[in-house]
């Protein structure tokens, strides 16, 4: 039988369990121009809570009663398609359930010898495509500036905050506990790191970053990127990549105060993955030599089997998890 978590309301606010359902239905064979995979890994990502309210941003759509969408990483058990064999591990969109069939478009084949698989997820999928695309092309760092990321020890974030470091830039995160900053300086090599939740934002950034800050790559929007614009240095680039706060809202947050942008002349500019793709090989390499030289870390979030995903979902859309979210559906 598949095992399946199924959507069945939209959320009020921040999901609960209560928003999701469970099911099993038989295992579906390949047809002609098919495979059928297993999935092992469940990659968990705040914009599944957009989806769920319908946000026509995104090609997904889920009506009640339909399996959670999501990006897994999943071997192929049996296949009816020329380009895919049995025993080859894949980036496909088999969503919240152990099987799922693929014709194969959009699908990308994994080499774990590369790095492990759950990385294709993570660092090495569209996460770290986002903060490395999103940094090198649009934010432009330089040597020597400042470069400022909330949510600084996701995917997304830890991803900005090396590939800064690693250029030369000083990078500076915001997180939401003291282990998180901690980690982010004596892990991931960050300049400084400071906990939104403890103390003034603005005067703490105004420590992090006395001649301000030159980019800033933003992921929850709200508050926080408000505390960030009275910081920013002549010529900024800031780079709008999450609303996390606001995606467990039923209307969006009031925005904030855009006079420091024009006053530091600042360049602000929206960011979505999808325009990046071309992109991913030249992410994968780049990074991928950093992780095998040892320059570059990364850190998961693991929950345990199927039933678990939705209780782990709703851990990240409460800021409670630690590194990327996924879910170990099955074993390689």
């Amino acid at each position: 039988m598949n095992h399946r978590v199924l959507f069945a309301r939209i959320p009020k606010g921040v999901p609960v369990p209560e928003d999701f359902g469970f099911d099993s239905v038989p295992v579906p064979s390949p047809a002609d121009g098919q495979f059928l995979s297993r999935t092992l890994w469940l990659s968990l990502d705040p914009y599944y809570r957009n989806v769920m309210k319908g946000n026509q941003l995104y090609a997904d759509r889920l009506q009640p009663g339909d399996p959670m969408v999501g990006e897994t990483v999943a071997e192929i058990v049996e296949s009816k398609h020329p380009d895919f064999r049995p025993g080859e591990i894949v980036v496909v969109r088999n969503g919240w359930q152990e099987f799922a069939l693929s014709d194969g478009k959009g699908v990308a084949k994994v080499d774990p010898a590369l790095a492990p698989p759950s990385t294709a997820l993570g660092v090495l999928g569209m996460p770290g495509l986002t903060g490395y695309a999103g940094l090198v092309y649009l934010g432009e760092p330089k040597p020597g500036e400042t470069v400022v990321v909330s949510a600084a020890t996701g995917p997304v974030g830890s991803t900005v905050g090396q590939v800064a470091r690693l250029v030369g830039a000083r990078a500076v995160g915001i997180a939401g506990s003291a282990d998180k900053c901690r980690y982010a300086v004596e892990e991931l090599g960050y300049a400084a790191c400071v906990n939104y939740r403890e103390g003034d934002l603005r005067e703490q950034l105004k420590q992090a970053c006395p001649r301000g800050i030159d980019v800033y790559f933003d992921n929850v929007a709200g508050d926080t990127l408000a505390a960030v614009l009275t910081r920013l240095a002549l010529g900024a680039r800031v780079i709008l990549c999450g609303m996390i706060e606001a995606y467990s809202m039923d209307k969006p947050p009031a925005g904030p105060w855009l006079g420091p942008v024009v006053g530091a002349r600042a360049t602000m500019k929206g960011l979505v993955v999808y325009d990046w793709i071309h992109k991913q090989e030249e992410q994968r390499r780049v990074v991928g030599d950093w992780i095998r030289q040892g320059q570059f870390r990364y850190r998961e979030d693991i929950a345990e089997g199927i039933a678990s995903a939705p209780e782990a979902f709703c851990r990240l859309m409460r800021g409670e998890n630690f590194g990327k979210s996924l879910v170990r559906v099955s074993a390689a």
